[in-house]
């Protein structure tokens, strides 16, 4: 099954509504390297420990962003993006003259006709702060302020959070992604933490004068691995872990039942802050995830050991291709989550934006990445059809960089780098993409 090839269609990719927002996406740890220039992150403190990380690696060069910046904001401009995602390093903010550097590279964005969009937290905590802390939010909101008074006169649109759902679920319940904790269940008060921090940040931001606000969570479809009861259950539950214990309190200001009374604080008071509204909502898409009942001894499941005692057990999705991560590949998942949310939240629900969408493939010729982004496309053009209002589509990444617990094992950019010499190489997928904006921008 996993040799199976996706395979791209030459039909044209239909035509996105006029004002659709196309961009590429990566994040501070994963590109920037400097490390001497800035403070310490729990991943620098996480990859320095033996054993995290599949090949060994840090973070510390990375792709040499800091100071390659101005050659890849040319790769931008060649590829013929709308936008920039990248994200803000809480820890360079930290260190002396840490803003100067975004203040160069949103010049040179701006410059070159590509709009900022800056991520506020992209997983990087600054080193002696802690998620499991109230006062980590009220540090956040006055980490956005000063953000947004220095970059605000340029950057009209905003992300708070990156994937809350992981940095819970991977950092703090399952141990796999800094810190390292293993908490399980006792973890759900980062997921408080983080959402109260996207509230008050959004009121940070806009009392700074800032607009266009959103937040970038993962979803995706948790499909049940037979239609019996136990399994079906269990997908239910995975569905409200994943999906409803972030959507639920941002888009409805309520916690799915039974969740609130675990979360720590005055949840009633807090909600009102987390349900701040938002100008757009953020989806990273991937894939579907199987589940089933829970099984008595733990399992592996895409690097990421699964203990025992949880609800609910993951599942190969069988049928599909997959990508170099093992992760299958499904389109039209990506239309049912979309029409999903639609009916789930109905108006409540504001604009949509593909904030990530991409995959891990070797190689410079990866007509398996072509044929993963053109059957995306497809599947987000459906969902617009269906009545889904999308306003934009961002790949992920730009460039190869540290692909986090596993290191440099695995490929997602549209530009191969060579970790050694740090030389930037297209892929055919960056052509293909170029060529694929040059006919969406068409007249």
């Amino acid at each position: 099954m996993r040799m199976i090839r996706a395979m791209a269609t030459t039909n044209p990719v239909p035509r996105f509504p006029d004002g659709f927002l196309w961009g590429v996406s990566t994040s501070a740890h994963q590109i920037e390297g400097a490390v001497d220039t800035r403070e310490p992150s729990v991943w620098d403190v996480f990859t320095a420990e033996p054993g995290r990380v599949r090949d060994g690696s840090t973070a510390a060069v990375a792709c040499d962003h800091v100071h390659r910046h101005a050659e890849d904001v040319a790769l931008l401009a060649g590829l013929g993006v709308d936008a920039y995602r990248f994200s803000v390093s809480w820890p360079r903010v930290r260190a002396e003259g840490g803003l100067d550097f975004y203040d160069r590279l949103v010049d040179e964005l701006c410059a070159a006709g590509v709009r900022p969009v800056p991520t506020l937290f992209h997983w990087d905590l600054p080193a002696g702060l802690d998620w499991l802390e109230r006062s980590t939010a009220e540090r956040f909101a006055e980490y956005a302020a000063e953000v947004a008074g220095r970059l605000g006169d340029r950057v009209q649109k905003w992300i708070t959070l990156n994937e809350p759902a992981e940095h819970t679920l991977l950092g703090h319940a399952l141990g796999v992604h800094a810190p390292g904790r293993k908490l399980l269940f006792d973890a759900l008060p980062v997921a408080h933490h983080q959402l109260l921090a996207h509230g008050l940040a959004v009121r940070a931001l806009r009392a700074a004068g800032a607009g266009d606000i959103g937040i970038a969570n993962s979803h995706g479809p948790a499909w049940p691995a037979s239609r019996e009861e136990a399994d079906v259950a269990a997908a239910d539950f995975y569905d409200l872990l994943l999906n409803r214990l972030f959507a639920d309190p941002l888009l409805l200001g309520r916690y799915p039942e039974g969740v609130g009374e675990l979360m720590p604080g005055d949840v009633g008071a807090d909600l009102e802050v987390i349900a701040e509204p938002l100008d757009w909502y953020g989806i990273n898409y991937y894939a579907p995830t199987g589940v089933g009942a829970p099984r008595d001894t733990g399992t592996d499941f895409g690097g990421v050991r699964i203990p025992a005692g949880l609800p609910f057990s993951l599942r190969e999705i069988e049928g599909h291709p997959v990508t170099d991560f093992g992760w299958p590949v499904v389109p039209q998942a990506l239309t049912e989550i979309l029409t999903t949310f639609r009916a789930r939240y109905g108006d409540r629900l504001p604009p949509v934006v593909i904030t990530e969408n991409g995959c891990a493939y070797e190689g410079l010729d990866d007509r398996d990445r072509i044929a993963y982004l053109d059957g995306h496309l497809r599947a987000l053009h459906r969902a617009v059809e269906a009545g889904v209002d999308v306003r934009g589509y961002f790949v992920w990444s730009l460039m190869d960089n540290f692909e986090w617990a596993e290191g440099y094992s695995r490929r997602f950019g549209l530009v191969h780098v060579d970790f050694g010499t740090q030389e930037r190489t297209p892929k055919a997928s960056y052509a293909w993409f170029r060529d694929l904006l040059r006919e969406q921008h068409r007249a």
